[in-house]
């Protein structure tokens, strides 16, 4: 179950981790892949703020994939990742989510509705790996 469990984490926080990367390096070449969304489609308040989170989340949210490959491999580490980068990824997640339906609830152009939906339905997977792995972390170090 844990080689399952971590070849799934690693694939699906490696999304999440080169998209940011990809949005933190090139903004134009991410929305042109549809990890972000363009300049000219969004409000520039949230464009600046998408920006910066990914440029910060490209340094951290690398720490969740690792803990997945560690666990495939059952190295001890991975629980220790696990709880930082599961850490990461729920606040990655519920801030995502948070300043999405504020920004969008006050009238602000968030991007198109298709984006809209992909978005919350990765931030909320990506939420759910995060809780999950923190708990199995927890379990492994017998805290």
């Amino acid at each position: 179950m844990d080689v399952i469990w971590g070849a799934f984490l690693t694939v699906l926080t490696l999304i999440g981790w080169a998209g940011q990367v990809i949005y933190a390096v090139s903004p134009r070449l991410g929305a042109k892949l549809g990890i972000g969304e363009s300049e000219a489609d969004i409000d520039p308040i949230f464009y600046i703020d998408a920006r910066g989170e990914a440029i910060w989340d490209s340094m951290i949210i690398w720490t969740l994939p690792v803990a997945g490959i560690l666990l495939m491999f059952n190295n001890p580490l991975w629980a220790y990742f696990g709880l930082v980068g599961g850490g990461c990824y729920l606040y990655f997640a519920g801030r995502n989510l948070t300043t999405r339906i504020m920004m969008q609830r006050r009238g602000i152009r968030i991007g198109t509705p298709y984006n809209i939906k992909i978005a919350y339905l990765f931030v909320t997977l990506w939420g759910l790996a995060a809780i999950i792995t923190i708990i199995m972390a927890v379990a492994a170090l017998d805290v």
